[in-house]
């Protein structure tokens, strides 16, 4: 047990255009080397551009992309008497949103295309269709937890 005190969560402001707490941590994600207002600009050009593409609020295609990326249920290896096995474990809330929002970072990243907000905005449209290389990963994480199943007694 720690001798210092408990660290207090001071929360995250919302974003100033949308309103947003899940767009501010979007952005602290997206954001490299400490550029937060490169970042910030990143994020408004591609729901803006969502904004053009898409018929809806790109706040709620925004919501319903990350909201899709999100995984349920990841694999953890867990060594048991000389074997490693791969137990499937539920994923709490914050971790979820968190894995679902890189996932969608990376695949914008690695994607081609001309500028950082238009990948970010094809990417988040893709996963709001239940399409794209972010949703691909859920499936696949989705996939591997169904397959080691039955080393769900193994978990602590």
């Amino acid at each position: 047990m720690g001798r210092k005190k408990k660290t207090v969560d001071r929360g995250i402001a919302p974003d100033p255009k949308y309103n947003s707490v899940v767009v501010s941590k979007f952005v602290n994600r997206m954001m490299w080397q400490g550029k937060r207002s490169i970042g910030l600009r990143i994020v408004h050009e591609a729901l803006g551009v969502l904004q053009t593409k898409a018929d809806k609020e790109p706040l709620e295609v925004f919501l319903k992309a990350i909201e899709n990326v999100k995984p349920v249920i990841e694999v953890k290896s867990r060594r048991v008497g000389g074997a490693t096995y791969q137990v499937p474990v539920e994923i709490r809330e914050s971790r979820r949103e968190a894995l679902g929002m890189r996932w969608i970072i990376n695949a914008a990243r690695s994607r081609s295309g001309h500028g950082m907000g238009d990948r970010l905005a094809a990417e988040l449209l893709d996963a709001y269709n239940n399409t794209g290389t972010a949703f691909k990963k859920k499936e696949d994480t989705h996939k591997m937890a169904d397959a080691n199943k039955a080393f769900a007694h193994y978990r602590w």
